[in-house]
C-alpha cells in the first residue's frame, strides 16, 4: 500500500537521523593512547540538542534535550533480572541482550519515567545488539516514549535472532542487521585501553576505609585525583558511606577499584543538588581494569560513571539508581530487589593519560539502515499517529534522603556469571542467571524511580519482525508503574 506524503516524510527524516548517527562512532573513534577526555560516542553528549543543564532524578518532566553518544556499552552480553526496571539513554551490547524479570514484567530501555530524561536522538538506534534478543515468557522490552511536547522513538537494531515480546514507539523498528555491531568494535578497544591506561596513574591521594566508612582524601591541587584502592568499600552485606575531602572544585577524580573480586556496596548517593557526590558526578570514575567479578550494591542513587576493562569479566549493578555512563568490555548484569535503574548522564572529565599504541579504525561501518527479511508480513499499524502522542506523566518520587549506615541488613549478591565471546562470530545461547536477594541496607532504600508503560505490546516472536512495505509496530502506550 502505498503510505500517505507524511509518512513517507517521516521515514525519510528518521533514515537521515539514523544515518548520521550510526556514522558517529567511525567519525570519531579516539586515539586510545591518551586517555584525555573520552571521545564520542563516549563520554560527554554529543548532537546538537545537548541539555545546557541535566535534572536530577528524581525528574519526571519533559526532555530536556538529546543525546547521541552511548550511555550503556558492554563488550559481552547484557542480562536482565532480579526486578530491574528501566535504562536510560543509548545503548550497544556486542554480546546478547536477555531479559528475564523475577516474576516478569516491564523493562524501559532508551526512555525511562524517571531519571535525566535526556534520550536519543529520533530515529536513531536506542538499542544495538550485536548477538541474541532474548525476552522470557511474561517479560517485555519496551523502547521509546513521549513527553508534553511529543515522541522519542528509536530503533532496536540487532543481528542475531529475537524471541519474546517487544513494544517499539512509532515510527521506531525493529531491523535485523548482521553487521549492527560492526562500528562499535573500535569501542570495545577503546574501553579495554582507556581502563588499562587509567589504572596506571600515580595515586593522588590517600584512601582510609573502616566498618562504616571509606575517606578519599585528595592533594588539594591537582585537576587530576587518583585515588587507588585494593581492597572493598563495604562487603556483600554491609553498607558504608563514601566522603571525599580536599579535592578541588572543577577536578576530575579517579577511583581504581584493582584486585579482581572488588565490592562498591554503599548508602551514599541523593542525586539531589548539594549532595557532594552529586556535584562530581559528571568528572568522577569508578575504574575497574582488571576485575573478573565487579559489584556495585547498595541503595543509593549512586554518582559517576563506571568503566571496566577486562572482557573476561562482568560487572553486577545492583542500586536504585545508577547516575553515570556504564563502558563494559566485559559482561553486564543489571538486578536488583525494586525497580532498579541506570540513568542517562555524561562523563565530562579530563582522565589520566600515558602511551599507548593506538588501534587501527575499522574500515568497514555497518550499513545503517538494511531492510529487514521477514519471515511473515506485519500487519498495518492500528495506532494513533506518533506526531500527537498522549504525554507521559509518571507521578514525581518522593526525593530521597541519604539513609544510615547498618551491618545487618544484606545487600544483593551477584548472581552466578556465564562466559561470553567478547568478539564472536557467531553466538551462543546465554545462561540465565537466578534472582539475586533483597538489596535493602544502610537504614532504607531510597525509591525506586521506575515507571512503566501500559499493557498494549506488540508480541515479536521469532526473527520474523518487519514486513517490507511497512512497519510492524501496533502499540501507542502511556507510562505507568512497573510490574
Amino acid at each position: 500500500m502505498k503510505r500517505p506524503p507524511s509518512v513517507r516524510g517521516r521515514r525519510a527524516v528518521r533514515l537521515a537521523v539514523a544515518t548520521a548517527v550510526a556514522a558517529l562512532p567511525m567519525a570519531a573513534v579516539l586515539t586510545v593512547g591518551s586517555a584525555a577526555p573520552l571521545a564520542p560516542p563516549l563520554g560527554a553528549c554529543s548532537g546538537p540538542d545537548c541539555p545546557a543543564v541535566w535534572p536530577s532524578p528524581p525528574h519526571n518532566g519533559d526532555f530536556p534535550g538529546r543525546d547521541a553518544s552511548i550511555n550503556v556499552f558492554t563488550g559481552g552480553d547484557y542480562t536482565v533480572n532480579g526486578r530491574a526496571a528501566e535504562v536510560e539513554g543509548k545503548v550497544v551490547t556486542l554480546g546478547d541482550l536477555t531479559v528475564d524479570k523475577n516474576g516478569g514484567g516491564a523493562f524501559n530501555m532508551g526512555v525511562v519515567g524517571v531519571g535525566s530524561r535526556v534520550v536519543p536522538p529520533n530515529g536513531s538506534d536506542f538499542v544495538t545488539v550485536g548477538g541474541n534478543v532474548d525476552v522470557k515468557t511474561g517479560d517485555q522490552i519496551l523502547i521509546g516514549g513521549s513527553d508534553s511536547k511529543g515522541p522519542a522513538f528509536g530503533n532496536l537494531r540487532y543481528a542475531g535472532t529475537l524471541t519474546g515480546t517487544v513494544n517499539i514507539d512509532p515510527t521506531g523498528q525493529a531491523i535485523k542487521d548482521p553487521d549492527a555491531a560492526a562500528p562499535y568494535q573500535s569501542v570495545l578497544t577503546q574501553i579495554e585501553e582507556v581502563s588499562a591506561c587509567v589504572a596506571t596513574a600515580t595515586a593522588t591521594g590517600t584512601v582510609a576505609v573502616t566498618n562504616s566508612e571509606a575517606t578519599f582524601t585528595g592533594d588539594g591541587t591537582s585537576m587530576k585525583q587518583v585515588f587507588n584502592v585494593d581492597r572493598n568499600l563495604g562487603s556483600a552485606t554491609q553498607q558504608i558511606g563514601l566522603v571525599f575531602a580536599n579535592i578541588p572544585a572543577g577536578a576530575t577524580v579517579v577511583v581504581n577499584m584493582l584486585g579482581a573480586a572488588p565490592i562498591i556496596n554503599t548508602y551514599t548517593g541523593t542525586g539531589l543538588p548539594g549532595d557532594q557526590t552529586t556535584e562530581m558526578r559528571s568528572k568522577l570514575m569508578w575504574n575497574f581494569p582488571t576485575s573478573t567479578d565487579a559489584r556495585i550494591l547498595g541503595s543509593a542513587q549512586f554518582q559517576g560513571s563506571v568503566m571496566a576493562g577486562n572482557v573476561g569479566g562482568t560487572t553486577t549493578i545492583a542500586q536504585p539508581g545508577m547516575n553515570g555512563r556504564v563502558y563494559l568490555a566485559g559482561n553486564l548484569i543489571q538486578t536488583g530487589s525494586g525497580g532498579y535503574e541506570i540513568h542517562s548522564y555524561p562523563f565530562d572529565g579530563d582522565l589520566p593519560d600515558c602511551a599507548v599504541t593506538p588501534s587501527p579504525t575499522p574500515t568497514s561501518p555497518s550499513p545503517t539502515s538494511p531492510s529487514p527479511t521477514p519471515t511473515s508480513p506485519s500487519p498495518t499499524p492500528t495506532s494513533p499517529s506518533p506526531t500527537s502522542p498522549s504525554p507521559t506523566s509518571p507521578s514525581p518520587t518522593a526525593s530521597p534522603s541519604t539513609p544510615a549506615p547498618s551491618s545487618s541488613s544484606p545487600a544483593p549478591t551477584g548472581p552466578t556469571k556465564h562466559p561470553t565471546s567478547h568478539r564472536p562470530t557467531s553466538h551462543r545461547p546465554t545462561s540465565h542467571l537466578p534472582a539475586p536477594g533483597s538489596s535493602t541496607g544502610g537504614g532504607g532504600s531510597l525509591p525506586s524511580t521506575g515507571a512503566g508503560n501500559g499493557p498494549v505490546v506488540l508480541g515479536l516472536a521469532g526473527v520474523g519482525l518487519l514486513g517490507l512495505g511497512g512497519l510492524a509496530v501496533l502499540a501507542a502506550r502511556r507510562r505507568g508503574r512497573h510490574s
